[in-house]
């Protein structure tokens, strides 16, 4: 399909404008030297190239049949591709439609296709360009004049297809509007371009369908060393009613997703903006090695918005040499200060000059990554000097990551916007955008550093133990779920379970006071029901706690020592798209109140699970604030790793388990209380 050596455009015309002209431009004229065969009974010849009555007159095969027809016509169309051998198909209607047996049209062309072992790119998209072979299957109009590269771009919606190629000269591979997959699916467009020799992807996604398959994909994309950034649709609830109105894919919620995306090497990005900022940076090709961003600017205001939004995005900036310094300090004018970021503009006398030393000073230094010009690129009146040609000739200086940043976007002058890309330099418009793109080239770095994580497993013995307690179905309250954790190395609180007040104060003495006491009935919010009683701190206190429990909730009793620290919250949650995912957030009632959480897909090691507390607002506090000592994040990774072992060994069998709070301390991080909800097992309201 992609690289067919003949057409069949069913539909062809020489009518102007029509969707049959505009298929048949972009093939001829956007340079293919393989077969065509025009298929309209109204012609003899379209673009002088002779014309088929039908797709039955044609004397072999073809490797691929473009279907420029309405939706009424598709079936029959269809049928008669798969009866002439045709190998592939691109379907741009809707497929919505449907016949007396009462299946979707589109289901009956899928099983056409299916059936005769068609690939089929759509139904309802634009179809694909693979530059490379210059093979254009669109019936819409997009630029003939674009440079081929190694980038591939895959998108389920079509208007970002047509806008990308139309809005930037970025160096394409192939496109491909996948639209509503009825047959190949994006893991397989995915897969080709990686055999194909493309260096970044992206990847623009409503869904996907094959899981296992886009995970085997993305994983072989990690392992050749090509990022690929993806963008998805459908997070909101919202969103996903309209995904599944556009496209019929399954659309996972944002945790589960980017944890998914995360573990199989992808990056996942936020915004239109920025997912074309992203895969224009990567696509320059040059990896970032270790050290922060240096940046040149020409405004003292949008150099201090820079370093606010780089904050805010987590990029930080190199601390640069003295040597460097010197450098920058002897071109720049009187009263400018060397530093990074660096306001280099002074009375706009032989500006150029100074830019490109003080960028070619930066982007020498060992601790700079990568270098950022962050000027606004708009008309100006000597377009013999100017920006485009500083940041051409800085780049060439270079082998470290280099990027125009302009921080506006409707005030780029396209001639300057195409002398800058077409000079192989990356241009992105926006700070916000710009900067979340190079937080995502360091991301890629960091992320690369990173040992695979794999999972240990409990002795045989102790998972056979908890898959049949899990099997047999109930809840597992505090106790119980404290065991579980214990048995996969997380450090859970001394406590014991009593059944009189005599054990309750030989229980409280034993353990230490002070302790804590809770109702041991199966109540899933004990704090709700007065069921937790605190701070108990001599026989007498624990005698009146344990009276005072046992009328009001019943005999049973936990007995736990007292523990201190941060709160936090782990948990595991399955999802019905990626399975089961692991959670980390502000513990206690703070998980509700703040929704401060981060996710991954276990198994995961130490360094991940520090990686991930990092990305809490909490994390502040383990880090510690204004004299409190913090916690130790290695203590924390450490229970992480336990429970991503258990979910590894377990996950299929837990619905939810949630370890809230687990206290962090400066030596420990200790579980306090715990629940898990088997599968199919009705959570009570």
């Amino acid at each position: 399909m992609l690289e067919a050596q003949s057409v069949a455009v069913i539909g062809a015309s020489d009518r102007p404008a029509s969707f049959g002209s505009i298929l048949m431009a972009q093939l001829i004229d956007g340079g293919y030297d393989g077969k065509v065969y025009p298929i309209n009974p109204r012609y003899e010849s379209v673009r002088g190239i002779e014309c088929f009555t039908g797709i039955a007159d044609l004397a072999e095969p073809v490797d691929l049949v473009l279907l420029g027809v309405a939706n009424e016509r598709l079936e029959e169309q269809m049928l008669a591709a798969a009866a002439n051998g045709a190998r592939s198909a691109v379907v741009f209607g809707s497929g919505v439609g449907t016949a007396g047996d009462g299946a979707r049209l589109s289901e009956r062309l899928a099983a056409i296709a299916a059936d005769s072992a068609m690939e089929l790119c759509g139904g309802n998209g634009m179809g694909f360009i693979n530059f490379r072979h210059r093979l254009r299957a669109c019936g819409y109009f997009e630029p003939l004049d674009l440079p081929a590269g190694d980038i591939a771009f895959v998108t389920h919606s079509g208007s970002l297809f047509s806008a990308v190629l139309h809005a930037r000269r970025l160096r394409i591979g192939l496109a491909v509007s996948s639209g509503q997959e009825w047959v190949t699916t994006i893991d397989q467009y995915l897969s080709y371009a990686l055999a194909a020799g493309a260096r970044t992807v992206g990847l623009f996604v409503e869904g996907f369908r094959r899981v296992e398959a886009m995970a085997a994909a993305l994983d072989e994309a990690a392992d050749l060393g090509v990022p690929v950034v993806v963008l998805d649709a459908g997070r909101t609830e919202h969103a996903r009613e309209l995904v599944a109105a556009h496209s019929g894919a399954i659309a996972g919620s944002e945790l589960p997703l980017r944890a998914y995306f995360e573990a199989h090497g992808a990056l996942m990005v936020d915004t239109i903006a920025e997912f074309v900022d992203t895969v224009e940076l990567f696509g320059a090709n040059r990896a970032a090695g270790p050290g922060g961003l240096a940046s040149v600017h020409d405004s003292g205001g949008e150099r201090a918005h820079f370093a606010d939004v780089a904050a805010r995005t987590g990029v930080e900036f190199a601390e640069v040499g003295a040597a460097t310094l010197e450098r920058m300090q002897a071109v720049l004018e009187p009263g400018l200060a060397p530093a990074n970021p660096l306001d280099a503009w002074g009375t706009g006398h032989g500006p150029d000059q100074i830019f490109l030393e003080c960028l070619d000073a930066l982007a020498k230094d060992e601790e700079v990554a990568a270098v950022v010009f962050a000027v606004d690129l708009t008309t100006e009146d000597r377009p013999d000097e100017g920006y485009p040609g500083v940041a051409v000739q800085a780049a060439t200086r270079t082998s470290k990551p280099f990027a125009v940043l302009s921080n506006l976007a409707s005030a780029i002058d396209p001639a300057s916007a195409q002398e800058v890309r077409t000079g192989g330099v990356p241009l992105l418009e926006g700070t916000d955008s710009g900067l979340r793109a190079v937080a995502a080239l360091f991301e890629w770095r960091d992320r690369r550093n990173l040992a695979k994580p794999s999972a240990a497993s409990a002795p045989a013995a102790t998972v056979n133990k908890w898959r049949d307690r899990l099997q047999a179905g109930g809840v597992l309250h505090e106790v119980e779920a404290l065991d579980l954790l214990a048995d996969y190395g997380v450090q859970v609180v001394r406590h014991a379970v009593v059944e009189s007040e005599t054990e309750a104060v030989a229980a409280a003495e034993a353990i230490g006071f002070p302790v804590v006491m809770k109702s041991a009935a199966e109540i899933l919010h004990k704090s709700e029901v007065g069921g937790v009683r605190l701070n108990i701190g001599d026989r007498k206190d624990a005698a009146r706690a344990y009276r005072d429990l046992a009328d009001r909730l019943g005999p049973g009793v936990i007995v736990a020592a007292t523990a201190a620290g941060v709160e936090l919250g782990l948990g595991l949650v399955q999802d019905p798209l990626v399975g089961s995912v692991l959670l980390v957030a502000a513990g206690g009632t703070l998980v509700e109140v703040l929704e401060d959480r981060a996710a991954a897909l276990p198994p995961i090691d130490e360094a991940r699970a520090v990686r991930l507390i990092s990305r809490l607002r909490v994390g502040r506090l383990v880090e510690g604030t204004r004299g409190r000592a913090g916690a130790d994040p290695g203590a924390i990774g450490r229970a992480m790793v336990g429970l991503s072992n258990l979910a590894c060994d377990l996950g299929d069998l837990i619905a939810e388990m949630d370890v809230n709070p687990l206290l962090a301390g400066p030596e420990a991080a200790i579980a306090v209380d715990a629940l898990v909800i088997p599968t199919g097992w009705p959570r009570s309201p």
